[in-house]
């Protein structure tokens, strides 16, 4: 669980609250003195002694420590229920740990739970079309019902329709917010934060009363994508935040990238395409080609499922995750066969109705773990681990 405002002591929140202190910034300082409350209280001349500092910022940094106010920042995050996760903590985010640049704390209203371990971030236009709204709908609706997490960012168009559409389906999302958790932005999305914490967490690196700025949005990206095993651009122009998230992901966070075609004709899905185009995101068209791309990428999902700790159903791989016990039965059946079941061999083999058990069979193939044909059902081949 994120500390509570009462929890977190002078030391930490002032060197959470200065923003001349940032990841790498921090990692040198604990390196270097050891501690929070050695950093509050070193000198100027011991400040200057950290590599990438020197004398006139280590002054400036004095000043700007000096200048902070925990009680008020403590006052401001029991005003709207928030806690704060700091590095170093046993529950901060291990993906987002692995990054190179991890945040130095992360106010968080809501909770982050173990299972967010196993999380997709799905981002696009803020400007999208109506098909694209149904697209961010159905791969997160579907997704969360595989059980994994949804990332975005809060914004209008895309994220709002991903975290909506998670939750609707009874599944968890994140949202990750470019100011201050005392500001909700935009402000129409009030209610949606409200229910994103009932089912997740509303997250941020700023400090409480930080308001919305242009330039904090391409920084938040990387904790979009830190918090996620994979990227799914939905639809996204030349240029957009969207594609640089996703370009983030692939080339320095080692993120499988993926993306939704769109209409060739069409400027807001010109990002995708030219990103499937060039190689360095994967053409999707269902949820299942996420999960297998997902479980491409090997050591990152070995590491989700260790961070999870206990992922539902003892699921063994992404694709099987929240599955009922009678889709696990069927799996179980057509494992121990050598060659495709009849469906009435496998009714009588997991004790099931014929109807049921085609229903059954139908969410399989969604899930694209099983396929049918005329020599009856069969198991899809996983991809192998890397």
């Amino acid at each position: 669980m994120p500390r509570t405002p009462e929890q977190i002591d002078d030391a930490h929140l002032r060197l959470a609250l200065t923003s001349g202190i940032g990841p790498v910034t921090y990692r040198r300082l604990m390196a270097r003195l050891g501690g929070a409350a050695a950093i509050v209280g070193a000198s100027a001349t011991e400040l200057a002694a950290v590599e990438g500092i020197g004398p006139t910022r280590a002054v400036r940094l004095k000043e700007e420590l000096a200048r902070t106010t925990p009680d008020a920042e403590r006052d401001a995050m029991s005003a709207r229920g928030v806690g704060i996760i700091l590095r170093g903590d046993s529950d901060y985010p291990p993906l987002l740990e692995s990054i190179a640049d991890p945040p130095v704390a992360l106010w968080v209203r809501g909770t982050l739970a173990p299972e967010d371990s196993i999380a997709l971030a799905i981002v696009g236009s803020r400007h999208c079309s109506a098909y694209g709204r149904d697209q961010a709908a159905r791969f997160a609706s579907m997704l969360a019902q595989c059980g994994l997490t949804i990332v975005s960012g809060g914004a209008r168009g895309i994220d709002a329709e991903a975290h909506r559409a998670a939750l609707r389906a009874g599944g968890r999302t994140i949202a990750v917010c470019g100011c201050g958790l005392a500001h909700d932005y935009p402000p129409e999305h009030a209610d949606l934060f409200m229910h994103i914490v009932e089912r997740g967490a509303v997250v941020s690196e700023y400090p409480m009363g930080v308001m919305p700025r242009s330039e904090h949005f391409p920084r938040r990206n990387r904790i979009i994508s830190g918090l996620s095993l994979g990227v799914l651009v939905i639809e996204a122009g030349r240029g957009s935040g969207a594609l640089i998230t996703a370009r983030l992901a692939a080339e320095e966070h080692g993120r499988e990238v993926m993306a939704l075609p769109g209409r060739v004709d069409s400027p807001s899905a010109m990002g995708c395409l030219e990103a499937i185009r060039d190689g360095w995101a994967g053409m999707v068209l269902s949820h299942a080609d996420v999960l297998t791309q997902l479980e491409s990428a090997g050591h990152l999902v070995r590491g989700a499922f260790e961070a999870a700790a206990a992922p539902p159903n003892g699921a063994p791989s992404l694709r099987e995750l929240n599955l009922t016990d009678g889709q696990r039965a069927i799996v179980a059946a057509l494992q121990d066969a050598e060659t495709p079941l009849l469906t009435d061999f496998l009714a009588h083999a997991v004790q099931m109705p014929p109807a049921a058990l085609l229903s059954e069979i139908t969410i399989l193939e969604i899930r694209g773990l099983v396929a049918r044909d005329e020599r009856g059902v069969r198991l899809k081949r996983r991809t192998p681990e890397a």
